[in-house]
């Protein structure tokens, strides 16, 4: 396994992150418990979950993830042995996430309620890596290109009261540090700016989608991991198992995530399909495993300090894992960039 930087914290995280989304919906306490005795056991030391998760977001299975991996950690007595990531939500009309049904809001109330119950859930009484898991403003995201401005408008919380909820929680030690997710340019330098201003706890990284189909990332938000020391965490390497290639040509494998809950459209926008083809194409010329090329191409990034990879399966698992191993030649990445000044960025 391989150790990077997270930013200026001091901390060494594995280049692959476990995620963990799917415990409590697609895999059991048991198989969740597995997993992470395998990624331990390979050298993963970075763990990532939220109060969200388990994936898709319902309120009955709400904080279910976050559950799991606190009976491991009892169980298994190794919270020094793992650098633990877990995530707030952002703006958002769900109600189910605070007591008194409050629509989820990134303020200083809630964001005290939200870690007072991932502390709970996973028994432990501190945070290595805590994130809001989307901004609290309105703003275009999941799914949504970043090359066309689509408007969007409505009540926020500022960004100088959740820095300032979270600066906090660092200084009376339950969260080590903090970070965004699925955030912008522009949110991403003034949670810089503002923690410059104050003195607040500075971001260490941004966690959002990073793959083949969506390497949005690389035009804003790249330079500024490089300059100011944040470093990406790439979620949804494998595009939710489409660069997989399991999906291709209508094939909905019985228990995938696109089965169960019909929840692939993000990667089935015009263009995705020829551009998993012409990525499956490179990696069946160059005798590599799809998934192992799309995760060792993330792996590559010089802005990239760790790529989550997540699994239903053991062999899902073993096999993304495996990825660490793979390098990429300078003539397979010049054919992985001639696909993409060709198809773009179909799935953002």
């Amino acid at each position: 396994m391989q150790y990077r930087p997270l930013g200026r914290t001091g901390l060494e995280v594995s280049a692959i992150c476990l995620g963990t989304m799917t415990y409590g919906q697609q895999n059991t306490e048991a198989e969740g418990h597995a997993q992470l005795d395998y990624a331990l056991d390979q050298g993963i030391n970075f763990i990532d979950t939220a109060e969200l998760y388990s994936i898709p977001p319902k309120a009955e299975t709400q904080g279910s993830t976050e559950r799991i991996i606190g009976t491991w950690l009892k169980a298994r007595g190794n919270r020094d042995k793992v650098i633990l990531a877990t995530k707030a939500v952002g703006l958002s009309t769900m109600t189910w996430f605070r007591k008194d049904g409050s629509p989820a809001r990134p303020d200083r109330r809630q964001i005290r309620e939200a870690i007072e119950g991932s502390l709970h859930r996973l028994q432990t009484d501190y945070i290595d890596l805590y994130q809001l898991h989307w901004p609290g403003r309105p703003i275009a995201q999941f799914g949504s290109s970043p090359s066309r401005w689509v408007s969007a408008e409505g009540e926020e919380t500022p960004i100088a009261e959740t820095l300032d909820a979270f600066a906090e929680l660092v200084k009376e030690g339950k969260v080590r540090h903090i970070g965004l997710s699925n955030e912008s340019p522009w949110g991403t330098m003034r949670f810089l700016m503002e923690a410059e201003r104050t003195g607040a706890p500075r971001i260490a990284s941004v966690q959002n989608a990073y793959n083949l189909l969506n390497r949005t990332y690389e035009t804003g938000l790249a330079e500024i991991s490089l300059r100011e020391d944040v470093g990406l965490l790439a979620y949804s390497p494998l595009g939710q198992g489409y660069l997989s290639g399991k999906y291709q040509n209508g094939a909905r494998p019985a228990g995938s995530r696109t089965a169960l809950f019909e929840r692939g459209q993000r990667y089935e926008t015009p263009g995705c399909e020829e551009a998993i083809a012409d990525y499956l194409a490179i990696a069946r010329e160059a005798g590599l495993d799809p998934s192992q090329m799309a995760i060792a191409f993330c792996l590559s990034r010089e802005f990239m300090a760790s790529v989550i990879i997540g699994a239903t399966t053991m062999e899902q698992l073993k096999t993304d894992i495996a990825a660490i191993d793979v390098t990429l030649t300078p003539e397979l990445e010049a054919k992985i960039d001639a696909v993409h000044q060709l198809r773009g960025n179909p799935a953002p």
